[in-house]
């Protein structure tokens, strides 16, 4: 575990278990250089709770990363809280985990995430102040996919010469809140879908109000396409997937998307261009930070426009040193956390 959090450069890691409610949960804190960590609550199963662990402190680092990149006074950390397999009383269960955030004081603020909603945000916010996305406060997933479609266009841009997306044709994996908003702005620009979906629902709409194509889960990453986007859960590019990718880059929305750092080699090698999952789907922490802060739609608005900006400095940096954008992105976020 000590190995695994100084490898990560985690600075602390909270844990709590609660019989009465069933709770158990960890708070992983990457960096509290900038500010405090803010950084989703996720409620889902795990093969182990040691891969819960994992998970956290993966994601913490990550949050640290987006943080600093899109210019926010904050660090990075996350939450998880491992689903049990009976629930009694899902209020009374975040309602005790709002009782363990309190009790950090401020270091960690949660937000929502795979497996939470803005209710159960709600029942956090019943026992402490450090809390977003609550009902009350908003949804943060349009902004996400609104980043996410800016980085997009920046990407296409960087790699096939031109930001218009009429006749693009872009793979979407995974439909949820984030997938299927930016599936309806790429419709209006005028892209061609491929979706795919656990839940044939959603990719049967997709068809009927957007005029998808509907590609099996298994078949769209070998599916040929201009920019394939991951909007589902993490580490679906690993050794073996990037070897059968028919795109010219990939631009999506989920968090983890590389099982591990050197498959960002890979990518390279292939011709690739990778934009950085933690840059380009920081839109999300952006409205939840600002707004937790008391900020302007406008301000907030504004902020979401740089994430392109910062793509194309990450992807020039890259081009000029001939390493792959997720290298770059890495070696900059360390950089400006060092920074007072």
């Amino acid at each position: 575990m000590f190995a695994l959090m100084h490898n990560s450069r985690i600075q602390s890691l909270h844990m709590i278990v609660d019989a009465h409610t069933g709770l158990k949960a960890v708070i992983a804190i990457h960096s509290s250089q900038k500010g405090p960590a803010l950084g989703g609550c996720r409620y889902l199963s795990y093969p182990t709770e040691e891969s819960a662990v994992e998970d956290a402190i993966q994601l913490a680092r990550n949050m640290s990363y987006k943080a600093v990149l899109a210019g926010l006074s904050l660090g990075g950390g996350t939450a998880v809280i491992l689903r049990p397999a009976h629930l009694p009383n899902r209020a009374a269960l975040f309602e005790a985990f709002g009782r363990f955030i309190q009790a950090l004081d401020g270091r960690y603020i949660a937000a929502i995430d795979s497996g939470t909603s803005r209710e159960d945000m709600d029942c956090i916010a019943q026992y402490t102040q450090h809390v977003t996305t609550t009902t009350q406060s908003g949804d943060p997933n349009p902004y996400t996919a609104m980043g996410l479609y800016t980085g997009l266009r920046t990407t296409a841009m960087a790699r096939l010469g031109s930001d218009n997306l009429e006749g693009l044709r872009v793979a979407i994996q995974g439909l949820g809140h984030v997938g299927w908003a930016l599936a309806e702005q790429l419709h209006t620009a005028g892209a061609e879908l491929l979706v795919s979906d656990l839940d044939s629902g959603k990719v049967q709409l997709a068809m009927e109000r957007m005029g998808a194509k509907p590609v099996a889960c298994e078949a769209l990453l070998n599916t040929p396409c201009d920019i394939l986007a991951p909007c589902g859960l993490g580490g679906v590019l690993n050794s073996h997937s990037v070897t059968k990718l028919r795109c010219a880059a990939v631009a999506g929305g989920a968090n983890n998307q590389l099982s591990c750092a050197n498959i960002a080699d890979q990518l390279e090698a292939r011709g690739i261009l990778y934009a950085p999952d933690y840059v380009i789907n920081s839109g999300g922490l952006i409205y939840a930070a600002l707004q937790h802060q008391g900020e302007s739609p406008s301000t907030i608005t504004t902020h979401l426009a740089q994430i392109g900006t910062r793509l194309t400095e990450i992807f020039a940096h890259a081009q000029a040193e001939k390493r792959s954008p997720a290298r770059v992105a890495d070696a900059l976020a360390e950089r400006l956390l060092t920074i007072e």
